[in-house]
């Protein structure tokens, strides 16, 4: 005799691999390590700080 399977487990186990190979694709695509986003945010704190001293206050 077979094994008896539920099917709402076998749909969800297959609903959640598919999730997850999606989510390893979207995480080398879009992601970023932590040092190039401490990079980025660096650059961009330097160029915010560069433009706050050019910036010309009439009084």
């Amino acid at each position: 005799m077979s094994e008896i399977v539920n099917l709402n487990k076998v749909r969800k186990a297959r609903d959640l691999t598919a999730k997850k190979a999606e989510a390893d694709l979207n995480a080398v695509k879009f992601g970023r390590t932590k040092a190039e986003r401490l990079a980025e945010a660096a650059l961009e704190a330097k160029a915010k700080a560069r433009l706050d001293q050019l910036k010309f206050e009439d009084e």
